[in-house]
């Protein structure tokens, strides 16, 4: 007689909400099921702050049903930490949270991980970068797991236009620790959901790069995924930087036009000279790219204009109905949540009008008063073309008082980044860095520039410190201050300790509610 298996293989599957955890787990279980294997699996609710984590549970038997006669297998509802085989994981800190709570083990987890990132609302608050280290969560895999099978799942799902369980399904029959044939595994695609050959491809890139035999992306593909190179960047800034500064040149380009994308690149050539004079290749150029990764961002701003751009795109329509898994002749519905306000408004005027809009508002108290919500419906025909009316307005943008406002105000950070790199280059990053304060829309923006002008007078423009290193200290030391607080009082006492006077902190009005009426009836 045959000797049995002592236990059943155990999966579990972590995935975010819309990428089809529940079809990856049906694909296993009607696969088990056609090779006549014992199998059964749970959902787990949870919660990942993003779009809702849902781990799915299987537990698959490896003997045919045939062999064991009257007895059957007693399987686990829930998975155990320290017993799982197989941990799959749609997201790189799903991964780390499997880790975290001890389901992949040296000894006998083999973990199948995509390493793209969907960022948490916790990391998207953070007034600096809150984003966890993905590093720290791909060696950590390389240690905690027996094996681990680790690419970006997410870039083959894209290419193959499927969602990422198809990828998924391929790396896991491709990763062999499944008594499940290939075969086997298509069929169950082929007959459990409508668009198969989309998954068909999804599952085939999947299965040839956890199988080992995943083919060398072709030129045309990496030019079409990646996009091509800006020949400028090419030739006149150094090698560490390029990634950075195509990037930022692409952004440019499509943020405005060719030329404002030709005078973000005029801007940064006197740095990346600087750079290159002062010895900034010893430390990969960091002084040019940081310099253009903020300045992409800053030059970037979100204006209305922007906004109503990327909200009435092709791109975005057809990425959510991507992501509700609509087909084809199902109808989708945008309602766009908008609250522009009058300093909105006046930013898009030319400046003389925008100050006089301004000083109307305030001297009547109605400088927030005026901001109320609007519900747009950016899917109906009146709704999109008021957006693309607002969009086409970009020509019109350079005569705009708030592209006057942050282009005056970008040119004041490149001159002090220029001054000091002609004296230190580590002084000089920290005031290049310093412009990652500046973000957002808002009550935030109004906040992250005020702090950075705040650094900028006192310790950058300011005589306060004459060493150069002490300076340079001191400005990492406010900004890591101005970021952690909002509010500035962790910036002003950082200022304090420099002799600088605090400023006091801003009042806030005091809002009283009218109470409701008692209901009567409850007495």
């Amino acid at each position: 007689m045959n000797t049995l298996p002592e236990r059943p293989i155990t999966i579990l599957i972590a995935a975010l909400g819309g990428e089809g955890g529940g079809v990856l787990a049906d694909w296993i279980i009607a696969t088990a099921a056609s090779q006549d294997y014992p199998v059964q699996s749970t959902s787990i609710p949870g919660v990942a702050q993003r779009t809702g984590a849902t781990t799915y549970y299987v537990e698959l038997y490896p003997a045919h049903i045939a062999e064991l006669g009257d007895r059957r297998p007693v399987m686990a509802l829930t998975p155990a930490p320290g017993y799982v085989d197989v941990m799959v994981s749609s997201e790189l800190l799903e991964a780390g949270r499997a880790m975290l709570n001890g389901f992949v083990t040296p000894e006998r987890t083999t973990l199948i991980a995509s390493t793209h990132r969907i960022y948490t609302v916790a990391e998207k608050m953070h007034m600096g970068d809150g984003r966890v280290d993905s590093e720290r969560i791909l060696k950590a895999a390389q240690t905690m797991a027996k094996r681990a099978i680790l690419f970006d799942m997410q870039d083959l799902a894209e290419r193959s236009g499927t969602v990422i369980s198809a990828v998924l399904f391929g790396a896991l029959a491709g990763s062999g620790v499944l008594p499940l044939p290939r075969a086997a595994c298509e069929e169950a695609i082929r007959k459990g959901v409508q668009g198969a050959a989309a998954s068909f491809k999804g599952f085939e890139l999947g299965y040839s790069y956890a199988s080992g035999e995943a083919k060398q992306a072709s030129p045309e593909e990496v030019k079409r995924w990646r996009g091509a190179p800006s020949e400028r960047v090419r030739k006149t800034f150094p090698a560490k930087a390029h990634p950075i500064l195509e990037e930022g040149v692409a952004r440019m380009a499509d943020f405005q036009d060719r030329d404002y994308a030709n005078f973000y690149l005029d801007r940064l050539e006197p740095i990346a000279k600087l750079d290159r004079e002062q010895g900034g290749g010893a430390s990969g150029y960091d002084l040019t790219s940081e310099t253009g990764r903020f300045l992409a961002l800053w030059m970037s701003y979100e204006d209305l204009i922007r906004v109503a751009d990327l909200k009435s795109r092709r791109s975005r329509f057809e990425r959510v109905r991507a992501e509700v898994q609509a087909k084809p002749d199902e109808p989708v519905h945008i309602v766009e949540y908008l609250k522009p306000g009058v300093e909105e408004v006046a930013a898009m005027l030319p400046p003389m009008l925008s100050k006089r809009l301004l000083a109307w508002a305030e001297k009547r108290g109605l400088t927030y008063k005026l901001n109320v919500g609007i519900y747009l419906k950016s899917t109906s025909v009146l709704g999109f073309l008021m957006l693309r009316t607002l969009a086409a307005m970009r020509p019109l943008r350079r005569m705009s008082a708030r592209y006057a406002e942050e282009q005056a105000l970008i040119e004041r950070w490149l001159r002090a980044v220029s001054a000091a790199a002609g004296r230190d280059l580590s002084l000089a990053l920290e005031i290049a860095l310093c412009a990652r304060i500046i973000k957002g829309y808002g009550e935030t923006h109004r906040r992250g520039k005020a702090s950075f002008l705040r650094i900028l007078d006192t310790l950058v423009d300011g005589g306060t410190l004459q060493d150069e290193r002490a300076r340079a200290a001191a400005i990492g030391k406010a900004r890591a201050a101005a970021l952690a607080d909002p509010e500035g009082r962790g910036l002003e006492h950082s200022l304090a300790t420099h002799g600088i006077v605090p400023l006091p902190p801003q009042p806030k009005p005091i809002r009283f509610m009218r109470r409701p009426p008692p209901d009567r009836r409850a007495a």
